[in-house]
């Protein structure tokens, strides 16, 4: 199995001969359009972390969190899981330590981290990865695939927490 790379890589390498292509040239013009569109998303990312940051510090994520979890229940989330429905789409290494707090507070076979492991596992950050994508584009039209990934999410986690009740 370990192999495999290793044999794709040749494969490329004895095709891109073949073909006569200048494997150097083009694995350089290759890493140079990477460069650039690294630099192009880290302004998007900035934006995207300083937001986080600026939304924790002043308050308004526990404001949130208390709010919505009367509303999240009502949906069948445990008002115990409000914080990382909310914190998943903007921080993958922020619910995990979410996810981590939970599944010791709780233990791991318990019905609050199976539907912890679900909500985790069924959504994605979706505004780091928005910033990621759209950061190339010249049209940013952010709004309708925000609203569909955050749906997708949020719905995934409602099944997920149903579905968790049967398990």
């Amino acid at each position: 199995m370990g192999v495999i790379i290793p044999l794709i890589f040749l494969g490329v390498m004895g095709y891109a001969l073949f073909k006569r292509v200048k494997i150097y040239d083009e694995f350089t013009a290759g890493v140079g359009e990477g460069a650039r569109f690294t630099l192009s998303v880290l302004p998007c990312l900035a934006a995207v972390f300083m937001m986080c940051e600026l939304f924790e510090a002043s308050g308004l994520s526990a404001m949130l969190e208390k709010t919505l979890a009367p509303v999240f229940s009502a949906f069948g989330i445990p008002k115990e899981l409000t914080k990382l429905t909310l914190m998943k789409p903007f921080s993958g290494s922020g619910s995990l330590a979410l996810l981590t707090e939970i599944i010791k507070k709780y233990g791991a076979d318990s019905y609050i981290a199976r539907c912890a492991s679900v909500c985790f596992g069924s959504s994605e950050t979706a505004f780091y990865i928005s910033a990621v994508y759209f950061a190339g584009l010249k049209k940013k039209r952010l709004a309708i695939p925000l609203i569909i990934v955050l749906f997708s999410g949020f719905l995934a986690t409602v099944l997920g927490c149903q579905l968790c009740k049967f398990m």
